[in-house]
């Protein structure tokens, strides 16, 4: 959060701690969190951008490195400014990406920063992680970069067989954060499984398949 003042720095990251500890232990809670945590990212959206250089991106990559094949249909979970979505775009150059967000002003500016040859395959759109406005299965590979997780959604729109990836660039330091052994916890018993951890750069990764529950 550069150009920050430092005690508005410091706010903003306790609180996007907080939401995503009770948000992941209590879903039920989003709905007193949503409006404030929109309005926060909001607010941030316009130097969002450059403040995540390259760098952040490594544990993403290194998890993309990990697919088996190139995935034909991408779903990017709180997109920010796209930046993960575009680095998927330049990766499988087949493949349709969709970016989400809750902040429509993160939104403005993943499409104002995305490329003249990047449109006609990556779409952005304003949407809440926890009600997608996608049918069931329709993306093998879901992408939550610094993101809470509404479980439930990632296994009715990811596809069996189809890649669930999280990335969280400062490791346990993000502020918006997801232990992987919670991860494993709420996830196995959705079908989701072949478990992996990885560590790149200053953060990591965890990767699953989603197949049959139970």
């Amino acid at each position: 959060m550069a150009g920050l003042n430092p005690r508005l720095e410091s706010a903003a990251r306790r609180f996007a701690r907080v939401v995503t500890r009770a948000v992941v232990a209590k879903p039920r809670l989003w709905r007193l969190f949503r409006g404030p945590l929109r309005k926060q990212f909001d607010w941030l959206a316009s130097g969002w951008e450059e403040r995540r250089g390259p760098e952040t991106l490594a544990p993403l990559e290194a998890a993309l490195d990990r697919l088996p094949a190139p995935p034909r249909r991408v779903l990017d979970l709180g997109t920010g400014t796209g930046k993960a979505a575009r680095a998927a775009a330049e990766r499988f150059p087949e493949a349709a990406i969709f970016g989400v967000d809750l902040s429509p002003v993160m939104i403005e500016e993943a499409r104002r920063l995305l490329p003249a040859d990047l449109v006609n395959r990556v779409r952005f759109q304003v949407a809440d992680s926890a009600t997608l406005p996608f049918v069931n299965g329709e993306f093998d590979l879901v992408m939550l970069f610094n993101m809470i997780p509404f479980f439930d959604e990632l296994a009715r729109v990811t596809v069996r067989g189809g890649h669930i990836l999280f990335a969280f660039s400062s490791g346990a330091e993000t502020p918006i954060y997801v232990p992987p052994e919670t991860l494993r916890e709420r996830l196995a018993p959705l079908g989701f499984t072949d478990f992996e951890e990885l560590a790149a750069g200053d953060g990591t990764a965890f990767l699953a398949v989603r197949k049959d529950p139970g």
